[in-house]
C-alpha cells in the first residue's frame, strides 16, 4: 500500500512515502471472496480509546459512502455520522496495482455525493473538486457546512454552476472553476435526512428519505409542502424548476438519477427516475415527458425500514461497464435497463437478495466494485473500531448470492375504489409467485389480475379470484406465467390488502469452502474462538478457548499472526463474554423483542451442548441470529417480526464477526488445511469470507412446532412460527380429541387471516404439504376446542 501524505505534527506531509512489504515485492495482495483486507478504511486520525469521545460522532462509523473511477484511479470517500463541520474520515483514490493515496485534503464529513462536470471536466465528491490529473481542490466546511448527499446539474448555467444538497435539505449554488458558493435555500421542502437530487426536464428533484426532525420546523418555513398529517407522511420527493417548488409524494426517497447517471441528463428529454419506499414496497417513480408515474417492486428486507430513514445508505441505480446499469434496493439487486420509460418499462430482472449493506457501486479496471457500512461502534460494543471495504467481483458473482426473494404489494389495508387499477407491480425474473388478498367488505369482492406482458404499458386482464365477504384467498402463479408487471382491480369499493410474496432459488448445497468449519455432528477437536475487531489497533483480536488455558493473539491485514501482542485476554472476557439470547421448549426456539414473542424452527439438539455466539451485528445496524445452527438477519429497528433466514448451516460456529470488510468465523477443525479461505495460525485458525458467502452454506431448513403434546385453549392462537424463506413446507397435526385446527397466515405484517380449517380426529395424525410456491411472514394456529395438540412444522 502507498500512503502519500501522513500526518506529522497534525499537519500532512506530501512528500513522503510509506510503502508495505507487498508494495516493495511487487507481489500481488491478497484477496479473499473479492475482498482486499488492505483496502479497509478505518477513520485514520480517530481518537483511539483512552480520549472522550461520543461513538454516534467521529470514528462511530466509517461507511464509504461513493466510489468514482476518475483520472485513471478508483476515487472513494468515507463518513462518520452527524458531522456536517467535518470528521476524520479521508477521501481516498486506488491505483490499478491496489495503492492507496490519503489525500491531505481531507476534510471528512459525512458524505455520499459524487458526479462527474462534464463542461470542467472534474469529479465532484464530498466538497472536493478533482480534476483530470488528480489535482484536489475542496471548499471548506466553514464555507459550505453540510452533510453532502448529492451534487446535480444547474438548470441555467450548466456548464460554470451544479447544485449541492445536504442531509438536513439545504441547497447550495457553487461555481466549478472559483468555488464561490452561494445557499440558495435552509429548509424549501418537508421531510428529513436527504438523499438524492438530479436534474432533468428542467427540473431539480430533491429526495429525503425520513421523518426525524434534526431542528424544530414550522410549516412557513417551507417553500412547499406541510408538516405530517399522517402515519405515512415521511420524506419527500419534490422538484424545483428555479422559481417554484412542488411536492411530488410525501413518502421516502433515496436516489434521483437518470440514464446519464453521474454525468447528469443527456438532454431535457431525459427520464428522471428515483426509488424509495413506504410500509407496503419499494417505490420506483419515473418522470417521462413531464409526466410523473408510478412502479412497485419487492422488499428483500425488512431491515431498511425507519421513520427516520437511517438504515438505507444510500441506495443507488448505478451504471456498471458495458452498458449496464444495476439497482440496489431493500436488500435486492437488480439488472436496470438505460431504456426504461413510460412507454419501454421492460427489463427490470431480480439478480439477488444480499446482507451487505452497500452506499455506492461502479465499474473500474474491468471490475464491479461495491462500497460497504460494514462494522461500527455505534451500538456494537463487541466491536473495537468502525471499518469498512470494498469487493471486487463480476456480473455472475452476483448471481451466487442469495436468492431473489421478497415480498410487497399495492395495498395494505387501503381504500380501493371500483375499477381503478392499482400501481404496477414487478413480477419478472422471481421463481415461484404467489399473491395474497383479502378486504373486510360485508360481501364477496372479486379481483382481477391485469398484466402488462411486454412493457409497454398494454394491460390485459389474466385473471379473476373472487374472496369471500371480510375473507382471504391466494394465488400461485404458474411456473410458466411470464410478464413484466401486474396490477390488480377490484369490482367494489372496500378496504383491500394485495401482497406478493416470491422465493428465489436457493443453494441446496453446501459450497466446499466451508469444509475447514467442523459440522455440528463431527466429533474432533475445534479451534473455538473468540474473535474481535480491535479498537487500539486495526487488528483482529483472537482469544482461543478451546482448552483449560485461555490463548491470545492477533491478525493483521496478511491473516497472519502478530509477533508480541500485548495480551488483551481479561479485555476481551469481559466484552464477549457468550449469552444466551432465546430459550427452547419440546416445540421449538422462542425469541423474544419489542415487537413480540415468535418461535423458529430447530434443528439438532447438539447446539445447545456447547457455548456459542448466537446474536452479533455484522453489518451497520444489521446483526444476525445464529441459533440451532441457521443464521438469520434482523434490522436493529424492524426486530424479529421482520426476521428472514438466510442459510441453515449445521456447521459448529463458536464465534463470528465482520472484520476489514470480511466475515470471520471460528469453530475450524483443528486438523483443517490452509484453502484460500481457511488461514491457519496455530489453535487461532479462522475461516474468512465475504458475508454474502453464507447463502452458500445451503438454503434454510428445519422442524418445529407451535404445540407439541401441549394443553391448549379453545380459540387462543399459538404463538406465531416463522415461516418466510423456506421453500418446501408441511405440517402435522394431532390430538387427543376431536378437533378443528384452523392454521392463519400472517403476509403482510399487519396481521392474521384465516388459511385453512384442518379436522383431526381422535389420536389420528393428519398431515398436509403447502402448495409448491406457497409463502408467508408468519403462521399459527387456534383449535375449536379445548385440547392436547400437536402442531408440528418440517421445511426440508
Amino acid at each position: 500500500m502507498k500512503i502519500t501524505s501522513i500526518l506529522q505534527g497534525g499537519v500532512f506531509l506530501n512528500s513522503l512515502l510509506f510503502i508495505t512489504p507487498f508494495a516493495m515485492s511487487q507481489t500481488k495482495p491478497l484477496k479473499v471472496s473479492g475482498v482486499y483486507p488492505h483496502l479497509a478504511t478505518f477513520n485514520e486520525s480517530w481518537t483511539l480509546p483512552g480520549a472522550s469521545k461520543k461513538a454516534g460522532g467521529d470514528g462511530g462509523e466509517n461507511g464509504i459512502g461513493a466510489i468514482t473511477p476518475w483520472a485513471g484511479q478508483l476515487w472513494m470517500i468515507t463518513y462518520s455520522p452527524h458531522l456536517p463541520k467535518g470528521s476524520s474520515d479521508k477521501l481516498y483514490s486506488i491505483d490499478k496495482d491496489l495503492n492507496v493515496t490519503i489525500h491531505p485534503e481531507s476534510i471528512g464529513g459525512t458524505p455520499a455525493n459524487r458526479m462527474i462536470h462534464r463542461e470542467s471536466n472534474q469529479l465532484i465528491t464530498s466538497n472536493y473538486f478533482i480534476d483530470d490529473k488528480g489535482k484536489v481542490r475542496v471548499i471548506p466546511f466553514t464555507v459550505m457546512p453540510g452533510r453532502m448527499t448529492a451534487t446535480a446539474r444547474h438548470l441555467t448555467d450548466p456548464a460554470n454552476m451544479v447544485y449541492f444538497y445536504d442531509m438536513e435539505g439545504m441547497l447550495y449554488e457553487t461555481n466549478v472553476h472559483t468555488l464561490a458558493v452561494k445557499k440558495l435555500f435552509h429548509k424549501p421542502v418537508p421531510g428529513w435526512h436527504g438523499k438524492g437530487a438530479y436534474t432533468s426536464q428542467k427540473q431539480l428533484v430533491v429526495a429525503n428519505n425520513g421523518e426525524e426532525a434534526v431542528f424544530k420546523l414550522k410549516k412557513e418555513d417551507l417553500e412547499a409542502g406541510d408538516l405530517p398529517k399522517n402515519e405515512e407522511d415521511k420524506g419527500v420527493l419534490a422538484s424545483w424548476d428555479g422559481k417554484t417548488w412542488k411536492i411530488i409524494e410525501r413518502r421516502q426517497f433515496t436516489d434521483v438519477t437518470g440514464p446519464g447517471g453521474i454525468y447528469g441528463a443527456p438532454d431535457d428529454k431525459s427520464p428522471l427516475w428515483s426509488i424509495g419506499w413506504d410500509k407496503r414496497s419499494v417505490l420506483l417513480k419515473l418522470l417521462d415527458n413531464g409526466q410523473w408515474y408510478t412502479y412497485r417492486m419487492p422488499k428483500a428486507a425488512h431491515t431498511y425500514d425507519h421513520r427516520g430513514g437511517w438504515y438505507t445508505e444510500w441506495p443507488r441505480i448505478r451504471e456498471v461497464g458495458n452498458g449496464k446499469m444495476l439497482m440496489d434496493m431493500h436488500g435486492m439487486i437488480y439488472d436496470f435497463p438505460k431504456t426504461f420509460s413510460r412507454g419501454n418499462s421492460g427489463g427490470i430482472v431480480p439478480l439477488n437478495s444480499h446482507l451487505r449493506y452497500i452506499p455506492d457501486f461502479c465499474s473500474w479496471n474491468n471490475q464491479i466494485v461495491i462500497s460497504t457500512d460494514e462494522t461500527t461502534i455505534l451500538e456494537n460494543p463487541m466491536a473495537g473500531r468502525s471499518q469498512s471495504n470494498l469487493w471486487f467481483g463480476q456480473w455472475d458473482d452476483l448471481k451466487t448470492w442469495g436468492g431473489a426473494t421478497g415480498w410487497g404489494g399495492p395495498w395494505e389495508n387501503d381504500e380501493v375504489k371500483a375499477g381503478m387499477a392499482s400501481d404496477p407491480f414487478l413480477i419478472k425474473g422471481f421463481d415461484k409467485k404467489i399473491l395474497h388478498l383479502s378486504h373486510s367488505a360485508a360481501q364477496s369482492v372479486s379481483f382481477t389480475i391485469q398484466i402488462d406482458k411486454a412493457g409497454n404499458n398494454k394491460w390485459t386482464d389474466y385473471k379473476t379470484i373472487s374472496v369471500p365477504a371480510s375473507g382471504y384467498e391466494y394465488f400461485i402463479f404458474p411456473a410458466g406465467f411470464d410478464a413484466n408487471w401486474v396490477r390488480l382491480k377490484s369490482n367494489k369499493d372496500c378496504t383491500a390488502s394485495a401482497f406478493f410474496h416470491f422465493t428465489g432459488k436457493m443453494h441446496v448445497k453446501k459450497d466446499p469452502m466451508f469444509n475447514a468449519i467442523a459440522d455440528i455432528t463431527d466429533k474432533g477437536s475445534v479451534n473455538a474462538n473468540l474473535i474481535r475487531p480491535a479498537g487500539h489497533n486495526k487488528n483482529l483480536q483472537v482469544l482461543n478457548i478451546s482448552g483449560d488455558k485461555k490463548q491470545y493473539s492477533e491478525i493483521d491485514e496478511k491473516l497472519q499472526d502478530v509477533a508480541n501482542a500485548a495480551d488483551s485476554t481479561a479485555q476481551m472476557e469481559r466484552i464477549l463474554a457468550l449469552k444466551k439470547n432465546y430459550t427452547i421448549d419440546e416445540a421449538s426456539v422462542i425469541i423474544k423483542d419489542k415487537t413480540g414473542t415468535f418461535r423458529i424452527p430447530k434443528t439438532s439438539a447438539e447446539y445447545e451442548n456447547f457455548a456459542s455466539r448466537d446474536r452479533r451485528e455484522v453489518e451497520s445496524e444489521r446483526f444476525m441470529l445464529n441459533i440451532q445452527g441457521t443464521f438469520y438477519e434482523v434490522g436493529r429497528e424492524s426486530g424479529f417480526i421482520a426476521v428472514r433466514p438466510v442459510t441453515t448451516h449445521n456447521k459448529r460456529i463458536t464465534d463470528f464477526c465482520t472484520w476489514r470488510g470480511l466475515l470471520v468465523m471460528s469453530g475450524t477443525k483443528q486438523d483443517a488445511k490452509p484453502d484460500g479461505h481457511y488461514f491457519a495460525n496455530g489453535k487461532n485458525g479462522l475461516w474468512y469470507g465475504g458475508i454474502d458467502d453464507l447463502w452458500k452454506l445451503g438454503k434454510p431448513v428445519g422442524e418445529g412446532g407451535v404445540w407439541k403434546n401441549s394443553d391448549v385453549k379453545a380459540n387462543t392462537p399459538s404463538l406465531p412460527y416463522l415461516m418466510t424463506g423456506y421453500d418446501r413446507k408441511s405440517v402435522k397435526l394431532t390430538s387427543g380429541v376431536d378437533v378443528n385446527i384452523t392454521l392463519e397466515v400472517d403476509f403482510d405484517l399487519s396481521g392474521f387471516k384465516k388459511f385453512k380449517t384442518i379436522h383431526v380426529p381422535a389420536g389420528k395424525t393428519v398431515e398436509y404439504g403447502f402448495p409448491e410456491g406457497f409463502s408467508a411472514h408468519w403462521v399459527r394456529a387456534v383449535v375449536d376446542k379445548d385440547c392436547k395438540a400437536t402442531v408440528w412444522f418440517t421445511y426440508q
